[in-house]
C-alpha cells in the first residue's frame, strides 16, 4: 500500500443506544479523513462476531450528495430532499435483517470534490490511490477474513472503473462489483477482459441495474450522448460478456435483463417511454438490497426490485 494513505482524523461516533432499535439496526460509525480530500465513514453492524462471514460494502458516493445524505433519514420540514433518495443506511438494515449470520460493514466514501470523475482528474495517480483506499479497508479487516463489494452510484462508478484499471487481475478478495446506474466509465479495451477473467471464478458477482437515459430530455437538451449513458454502456457490457457467458435475455412490460443461470452476472435495466428521469428512483426501489442478494437464497425474499421500499421501518428518525 503506497504511503500517501495517511490517516489523520479518527472520531468514534455511538449511535443512541436508548431506543433498542437504534443499536439493533445500525451499531456505530467510524468517520476517516484522508489526504487526499477523501472520507471514509464506516457502518459497523451492532456486533462483530468472529463465526460469521464478513462482507464489506464498498460504497462510492454519487456526484452531489454528502454520505449523510446518502445513509438517509426521514424528512422533516426544510429537509434538503437528498436525504430521501436513497437511504443506504436502511437498505444496509434490511439486509442485516435478512441475513444474521453475516458481518455486513458498509463503507461510505465520500471526497471534498463531491465527484469521483472530478477527484479522479486532480490527481495522476488517482487510481492506484483508489486500490490503496480498498487495501486499507481490507486490512483494517483482515482478521475476519472478509469479502468485499465495490459498488457505487452514479458518478460513483467513476471509482469502480478506477479500481479496475488499477489492476491487471482484479484480486480475490473482491468477491462482487456492483452498478448502481453507473456505468458511464465503460471502455471495451480497459475493462472487458478483466470482467470476463474475474468473472470466471465461481463465486464472483457482476451486478448491473440502469435505466434508459437515452430518451431524457432535460432543460432542453438531451440528458446523455447516445453513447456516453447507462443504457447504452450497461447493454454494451451486456453484449460483450455474451461472447463468454452463457448469457439469457428477457423483457417484459417495463425491464429488459440479461443473466446467468445462477444470476451471478445479472443487467438490469428499466425501460422509460415517457423519457423520465429514474436515476435516483433505481437506488430507492430497493437497488442495493437487489444488489447485494441477487444470486444468492436472499434473493427476492421480502422484498421486490422496482416495488415499493422494503426497508422503511429501518429508517432513522
Amino acid at each position: 500500500m503506497k504511503q500517501f494513505i495517511i490517516i489523520i482524523c479518527l472520531t468514534l461516533i455511538e449511535l443512541n443506544s436508548s431506543a433498542q432499535s437504534f443499536n439493533e439496526k445500525f451499531g456505530s460509525l467510524k468517520k476517516i479523513e484522508i489526504d487526499s480530500g477523501v472520507m471514509l465513514t464506516i457502518d459497523e453492524p451492532a456486533q462483530l462476531l468472529a463465526s460469521n462471514a464478513t462482507k464489506i460494502i464498498v460504497f462510492a458516493l454519487p456526484n452531489g450528495n454528502t454520505t449523510a445524505q446518502t445513509f438517509g433519514k426521514k424528512l422533516k420540514e426544510g429537509d434538503d430532499w437528498h436525504f430521501n433518495i436513497q437511504h443506504i443506511g436502511a437498505q444496509t438494515a434490511f439486509i442485516r435483517h435478512a441475513d444474521p449470520k453475516t458481518n455486513y460493514i458498509v463503507v461510505y466514501l465520500e471526497n471534498t470534490l463531491k465527484s469521483w470523475p472530478a477527484w479522479r482528474r486532480k490527481f495522476a495517480d488517482a487510481d492506484e490511490r483508489i486500490a490503496g483506499f480498498v487495501e486499507l479497508i481490507n486490512q483494517k479487516y483482515l482478521r475476519y477474513a472478509p469479502k468485499i463489494t465495490i459498488c457505487g452510484h452514479s458518478g460513483g462508478g467513476s471509482f469502480i472503473f478506477g479500481y479496475l484499471n488499477s489492476k491487471t487481475e482484479i484480486p480475490p478478495v473482491i468477491e462482487r462489483i456492483g452498478f448502481l446506474d453507473a456505468t458511464y466509465g465503460y471502455e471495451t479495451e480497459k475493462h472487458s477482459e478483466r470482467l470476463s477473467q474475474w468473472l470466471k471464478h465461481a463465486n464472483n458477482s457482476l451486478q448491473i441495474i440502469a435505466y434508459n437515459d437515452s430518451v431524457v430530455v432535460y432543460n432542453g437538451k438531451p440528458l446523455v450522448s447516445p453513447t456516453g449513458g447507462t443504457w447504452y454502456r450497461s447493454k454494451l457490457m451486456a453484449k460483450e460478456l455474451g461472447f463468454s457467458f452463457l448469457l439469457s435475455h428477457h423483457e417484459s412490460a417495463n425491464q429488459l435483463w440479461w443473466a446467468d443461470r445462477r444470476n451471478q452476472i445479472s443487467i438490469k435495466l428499466i425501460k422509460n417511454p415517457a423519457g423520465e428521469i429514474f436515476h435516483t428512483v433505481l437506488v430507492e426501489k430497493n437497488g442495493l438490497i437487489d444488489l447485494m442478494f441477487r444470486g444468492t437464497k436472499f434473493q427476492d425474499r421480502n422484498y421486490v426490485f422496482w416495488g415499493d421500499r422494503a426497508y422503511e421501518n429501518y429508517i432513522l428518525e
